[in-house]
């Protein structure tokens, strides 16, 4: 998915300056982003004061949405540097296209994930023909510097592992949960995991003390930790826990982020990442001559214009807190 922001800011992200060592309580309120004509998201990374969990660096979370009689997500094709996206759908589907020639539909609890290397473009749509209701997750990994520049490809799991126990399904995503590994391809420690928990249900779940974790929340009402999550709400968990107290009050959707603190400091800008304010410009240059991102064949439109880029480069952050 785009960030369709036409005045997208220049970020700095990674590095360790926004780790917290310690377990924290920190609940993360989203920004509202329209995407396209009838997709509102909800954007919870990056966020003032947050801007990654481990390598995951950009979540939307939308609907959701009643698209009966609307044309749902319209995304036009546009560019990728620098990380992979993960398409995560808890109902409608969603018609995926880029420039190495992939075609897939994307259908709930199925994991589309797309690596853009050096340079990817895509699109995303709802088909002609679409179910009801729209409900996902869009999110973005970033890449680390020896992974920034390989061959752009894409993967899709129609079958994930799970984690079961007593009112507990944990689909994991990406990554290892509890000794359970994702298909996936990964370039760094993470974790993502889908949660569903049955109304009643007082759990825990297994964490790593050396990662960081954050918990979006889809659907229904949980506690994690003892803090109630509101959907399309996230909180922010720090480092140190061995496991996360989950209770479910309703029958929900929750979404376990986590991974390494990503030491390498980033510029994240529109749909890239790079290092500098220059590898931006270039990657913008790029996609406004039309020389490094490909061609996404069959979609029925134009591609997405670049957003003019700010003219100041960005300085580096303080220190672990």
């Amino acid at each position: 998915m785009s960030n369709l922001d036409r005045q997208a800011a220049l970020s700095v992200c990674g590095g360790k300056g926004f780790v917290v060592a310690d377990p924290v309580r920190e609940l993360l309120t989203p920004r509202r982003v329209p995407l396209g004509e009838s997709t509102e998201v909800r954007r919870l990374l990056p966020n003032l004061g947050r801007r990654m969990v481990g390598a995951w660096c950009f979540v939307d979370h939308y609907g959701p949405d009643d698209i009966a009689d609307e044309p749902g997500m319209q995304v036009p094709p546009h560019p990728h540097t620098g990380l992979q996206t993960v398409s995560w759908l808890h109902e409608g589907e969603v018609l995926h296209r880029d420039s190495v020639g992939s075609l897939q539909t994307i259908r709930p609890k199925e994991l589309g994930l797309m690596t853009s290397g050096r340079a990817i473009s895509h699109s995303e749509e709802s088909p002609k023909s679409h179910a009801r209701f729209l409900h996902g997750a869009q999110l973005w990994v970033a890449l680390p510097d020896a992974h920034r520049h390989m061959e752009p490809h894409f993967q899709h799991h129609a079958e994930l592992p799970q984690v079961t126990g007593p009112g507990l399904t944990a689909t994991v995503i990406l990554g290892e949960l509890d000794g359970t590994v994702s298909p996936g391809s990964t370039y760094t420690p993470i974790v993502g995991a889908d949660l569903a928990l049955a109304r009643g249900t007082e759990t825990a779940v297994p964490l790593e003390p050396d990662f960081e974790y954050a918990v979006l929340s889809m659907s229904g009402d949980a506690r994690v930790d003892g803090v109630p999550v509101l959907p399309g709400s996230m909180l922010y968990l720090g480092c140190g826990r061995r496991e996360l107290p989950l209770r479910a009050e309703s029958d929900a959707g929750l979404m376990l982020l986590g991974g390494e603190p990503f030491e390498e400091e980033l510029i994240m800008w529109w749909n890239f990442i790079g290092r500098s304010h220059e590898d931006i410009a270039n990657a913008r240059e790029e996609w406004v001559s039309g020389s490094r991102f490909g061609v996404v064949e069959g979609y029925d439109g134009g591609r997405l214009a670049a957003p003019e880029l700010p003219p100041v480069a960005l300085k580096p952050r303080g220190r672990v807190r």
